[in-house]
């Protein structure tokens, strides 16, 4: 088991995503390069690196740095977005499948992570799976939005969502 990333590491890191230009990310990939030089089995270090390569356009890449980090043992909340990011690139590779899977165990682990299931149906939905995706979203509404108007329609707007999912697992 690794051991935790240091403080100060974590600040370094913070400090080297905090300078990124999401149009140029060659430095920022450096930078992050130069870290995993280092420290090359810290699973933070290698998610950063993994994010790096997924702004650039880099996917595949992308994909290879977040497998390692998850395998080797990173944990809360970096897993969390870890694991999101890894989603969306596999889905971005055309791995519905595979992405649906990861969103599937994030979500069992993050079973709060709005992030995720807003994430998950835009797989859904680029997978052909439209029903399903409009379902998570309007669960999503019901359960996040609590106006008062939202609040008279919250038993159809859960049936709805019910109906929809429902049609989609015919399919």
């Amino acid at each position: 088991m690794p051991r935790p990333t240091s403080p100060e590491r974590q600040d370094r890191l913070a400090e080297i995503f905090a300078a990124r230009d999401r149009s140029n990310m060659r430095p920022t990939i450096e930078a992050f390069l130069g870290v995993l030089a280092e420290h090359p089995d810290d699973p933070e270090v290698l998610y950063e690196v993994g994010g790096s390569y997924d702004t650039a356009g880099e996917e595949e890449t992308a994909a290879g740095y977040y497998e390692r980090a998850i395998d080797g043992g990173l944990a809360g909340d970096a897993l969390r977005r870890c694991l999101l990011q890894y989603g969306s690139t596999l889905r971005n590779l055309g791995r519905f499948d595979d992405s649906l899977a990861v969103f599937a165990r994030a979500r069992a682990e993050f079973p709060e992570s709005d992030s995720l299931r807003v994430f998950e149906a835009f797989t859904l939905h680029e997978s052909g799976r439209s029903d399903a995706a409009v379902a998570t979203l309007v669960e999503l509404i019901a359960d996040r939005l609590p106006t008062d108007e939202l609040r008279r329609y919250e038993p159809a707007l859960r049936g709805n969502a019910a109906y929809l999912a429902e049609r989609d697992a015919r399919h």
